[in-house]
């Protein structure tokens, strides 16, 4: 490991010995630091496990460098000093802090009953592309979350798909290609809002495009939204299901608060099915999938993050949209031939590497060490994602290594300097 990552774990390391100091030093100070850089090796973690042992930052797989918050680590210690840990169900409780805060945020009013709750939403993904026969066809956009690849090629289904339009700077819906796409056999649509990989927060009108296209050709809808809490822009999310009420019957929407709340290891999500016929089908199928109970302590952490945590969001969402700056400005300025668009949600950059002219940019980043995703997994060549999720003096040092090695193959002279 270098000698920079390893002085920074190295402060990490004195960080985990002190956490119960460290928790009540910051309610003291009524502060929330996320510069606070913590040791994530030899914890089990996915993200920092499959560089071990090597000299490289993970800026792959979406989940972030930073302590959950102190409300839902508090209601965590609560429930294991318990001591109990049967199987769980969903309280009255936990329904109810999921239709307020469905109906404060969105003006959507949901009934109880429309939930069903879910050990995560790559099991939904799962669930939901058995919905269709298996002489029946799944259509998304691309570029698309993985998950939605592969969610129909477990269940044996056919996925066609219609890439995004990039147009005047952002990506939108190409419209007469998706419709194009469409056949007779086509019966459900998976839309990612906001979307990843490319950061789009859709707004009402191309919302209203792509359902009328899916209701005129009896389409059924599943809206992943699990990141609609993290908007870095001005602009505001719609659920899909509240365009109207055609859309909501018509529609399956998932949430969770594991990317906003950084609880993806609890395994906690939901689905909002307000169609009774459709519901049922998902609960039926949904058997033998995945587990017929939630994870006790991702029910806590899912109540404590929606009931309790806006304050420690706000603060998330103000550092986040700095660190979109500093990419966004990196990228375009200092890694030419590198690009980028703005990210309207999300904590994740989409970066045009097609002008580096190398068969595995991932592979020579990760030569550089820097570990990112690979465009091809979201089925589309000559892309990068980039985690920015992370302490700040991670983030800077990964750029920095990203800009060594562009500047190194600059002089190599082994690619023409393009805008």
């Amino acid at each position: 490991m270098g000698d920079y990552f390893r002085a920074l774990f190295f402060r990490a390391s004195v960080i985990n010995s002190s956490l119960y100091f460290k928790d009540s030093l910051l309610m003291k100070k009524n502060t929330i630091d996320f510069d606070i850089i913590y040791n994530r090796q030899g914890t089990g973690s996915l993200k920092y496990d499959k560089y071990k042992g090597r000299d490289i930052i993970p800026m792959w797989v979406a989940d972030m460098d930073f302590q959950a918050p102190e409300a839902v680590r508090n209601a965590l210690r609560k429930r294991i000093d318990h001591g109990i840990f049967g199987y769980s169900v969903a309280t009255d409780e936990i329904n109810a802090v999921v239709s307020k805060r469905l109906r404060s945020f969105y003006g959507w009013h949901i009934e109880k009953d429309w939930i069903v709750w879910l050990p995560g939403l790559v099991e939904a993904l799962n669930i939901i592309s058995r919905l269709v026969r298996a002489d029946e066809q799944i259509i998304t956009f691309v570029p698309a979350y993985p998950p939605f690849i592969d969610g129909p090629r477990y269940a044996d289904r056919k996925l066609i798909t219609a890439p995004l339009l990039f147009d005047n700077g952002r990506y939108t819906f190409d419209l007469e290609k998706f419709e194009k796409a469409i056949t007779p056999k086509t019966k459900l649509f998976i839309l990612c809002n906001p979307h990843n990989p490319v950061g789009r927060v859709y707004d009402a009108d191309e919302l209203r495009a792509v359902a009328d296209i899916c209701l005129k050709n009896n389409i059924l809808v599943c809206s992943d939204e699990i990141h609609c809490e993290l908007i870095l822009s001005d602009k505001k999310h719609i659920p899909f299901a509240t365009l109207s009420k055609r859309t909501e019957d018509n529609s399956i929407t998932l949430l969770s608060p594991a990317k906003t709340f950084n609880l993806a290891g609890l395994n906690c999500g939901f689905a909002v099915i307000p169609n009774a016929e459709i519901r049922k089908r998902f609960v039926r199928v949904k058997v033998g999938i995945a587990p017929p109970s939630v994870n006790a302590l991702g029910f806590v952490a899912c109540q404590a993050a929606y009931s309790d945590c806006e304050e420690w969001k706000k603060s998330l969402l103000e550092y986040l949209k700095e660190n979109k700056r500093i990419v966004y400005d990196f990228v375009n300025n200092k890694l030419s031939p590198l690009s980028m668009i703005d990210v309207e949600a999300t904590y994740l950059a989409w970066i045009d590497v097609r002008k580096l002219n190398v068969p595995d940019p991932v592979k020579f980043f990760e030569q550089a060490g820097v570990g990112l995703s690979d465009g091809r997994e979201f089925r589309v060549d000559g892309f990068v994602r980039l985690n920015f999720g992370c302490p700040r003096k991670i983030l800077l040092e990964a750029l920095e290594r990203m800009k060594q090695a562009v500047m190194q193959k600059k002089t190599d002279n082994q690619f023409p300097i393009t805008k």
